[in-house]
């Protein structure tokens, strides 16, 4: 018998971490912080944890690592996810696509789409625990592997119920900087969408990747062949490194709210120099935190989403490739909503313990 309990992570867009009820033993599904500062991780919830599970490096899921160390409780993630983390680690390292099993309990891993050695988690407790973490199947950057049947899913569905897909997405981005003249600043995770994104707007000038972004690039590279990216992704990277040349058209940096890494760095200098709004435009393309938004508003920035989560549709889809009889809608605000879509055929559960 296993029991689900959800701490974090439904019905706003806050910290992952789910709590697995599981041979007497509680295991933890992500250690997220943020991505507003005024959500941190909260170490009551490793009480009794035996063992913590990190999808990808991203801060909403792996921020509270550090308290997981403190606490020398054992970590499971990829070996890429693994070198994000604070010195210390416990570690027990995942395959990206493959079986491992725990105590007895075979857990499946496959790519999520979403981030350099990020993974989904499938349990086989009952008739199937799926935890998607945060997933795309728009990427050409990432690859992603289809999961087995489960007969719950937490899932990702931080874009709620907007339903435009990324080639939506793509002409307004084209649109957009067609209408913009002088230099365009993209705030960016780098083991994220720096790079899909690079290689798109290659085709409209001269991109450059800040240091931090083209590590990322070197490190997806030296993965072996199409390990974690799609081919296309992997044949056309290495057009990307080059040194960082503040005067490229596009400039693609990290952190993605700006408020950190060069990217902070940058607006502070544009700002300084009365340039911010006028002839380096900034522009948002993910999940905003107030600091974004105010300098978006502040500067007259852009936001222009570029899909790093499932639509929709894709959400619709990966419910019924499960063969889903219980979901979750994780990181999104409202999940309330989804009661009213009738293409949605699962029963929607809430924090409260689920057993399997």
């Amino acid at each position: 018998m296993a029991k689900i309990e959800i701490l974090s992570g439904l019905g706003a867009k806050g910290p992952a971490c789910i709590r697995l009820h599981i041979n007497d033993e509680i295991w933890l599904l992500d250690c997220g912080h943020g991505p507003e500062d005024h959500t941190p991780f909260d170490p009551n919830w490793l009480e009794g944890a035996a063992k913590v599970f990190i999808s990808h490096d991203h801060i909403d899921h792996i921020g509270g690592a550090g308290h997981v160390i403190a606490s020398n409780i054992p970590i499971y993630c990829t070996a890429t996810t693994a070198k994000a983390l604070p010195e210390g680690a416990k570690l027990h390292l995942l395959p990206e696509r493959g079986e491992t099993i725990i105590d007895g309990v075979k857990l499946t891993t496959g790519r999520n789409g979403h981030a350099l050695g990020g993974v989904w988690f499938h349990f086989a407790l009952g008739d199937g625990l799926f935890y998607s973490g945060d997933w795309s199947e728009e990427s050409n950057w990432f690859a992603f592997d289809v999961p087995p049947k489960a007969e719950l899913a937490l899932l990702d569905a931080s874009y709620h119920l907007n339903n435009v897909p990324q080639a939506m997405h793509r002409q307004n981005m084209v649109a957009l900087i067609a209408q913009l003249d002088g230099q365009m600043l993209f705030p960016v995770p780098p083991s994220g969408r720096a790079a899909e994104l690079a290689l798109f707007l290659s085709q409209f000038g001269e991109v450059s990747l800040d240091q931090t972004c083209q590590a990322a690039v070197n490190q997806a590279l030296a993965m072996g062949e199409l390990d974690g990216l799609c081919a296309e992704g992997q044949l056309k990277a290495e057009r990307l490194l080059h040194p960082f040349n503040s005067d490229a058209r596009f400039l693609i940096c990290d952190n993605p709210n700006a408020d950190g890494g060069l990217a902070w760095e940058l607006t502070q200098k544009y700002a300084a120099a009365n340039r911010l709004g006028v002839d380096v435009h900034l522009i948002f393309t993910g999940h905003m935190t107030v600091h974004a938004r105010n300098l978006k508003a502040q500067y007259q920035g852009h936001f222009c989403r570029w899909n790093v989560h499932p639509p929709l549709q894709d959400q619709v889809k990966m419910l019924n490739r499960l063969d889903a009889k219980y979901y979750a809608p994780l990181f999104c605000d409202g999940p309330e909503a989804y009661n009213e879509r009738p293409e949605i055929s699962a029963q929607m559960i809430g924090t409260e313990r689920i057993s399997l």
